[in-house]
């Protein structure tokens, strides 16, 4: 499988999780076709068919391009 560069996936991540809480504040009921237009390119990119599941491959790959900031990341260094 192709992975996104991490810079592009997060931006898609972000944009659609910010449309999403948009939407919720409004009320608006419905996924706006930009919203509609983001999920299915994370879908693509990640090799998905349902934007949770895209969502989740997507935090696992931006995870695993900065392990400084993973949360799976111990506090202590690992001794020699």
């Amino acid at each position: 499988m192709l992975i996104p560069h991490p810079a592009f996936l997060r931006k898609l991540v972000e944009e659609y999780e910010s449309l999403r809480a948009e939407e919720a504040e409004t009320g608006a009921g419905r996924v706006s076709p930009r919203a509609q237009d983001v999920a299915y390119t994370l879908c693509v990119s990640t090799g998905t068919r349902d934007v949770r599941h895209a969502l989740e491959t997507a935090h696992r790959l931006l995870a695993a391009a900065d392990p400084v900031h993973s949360p799976s990341r111990t506090a202590a260094p690992l001794a020699d």
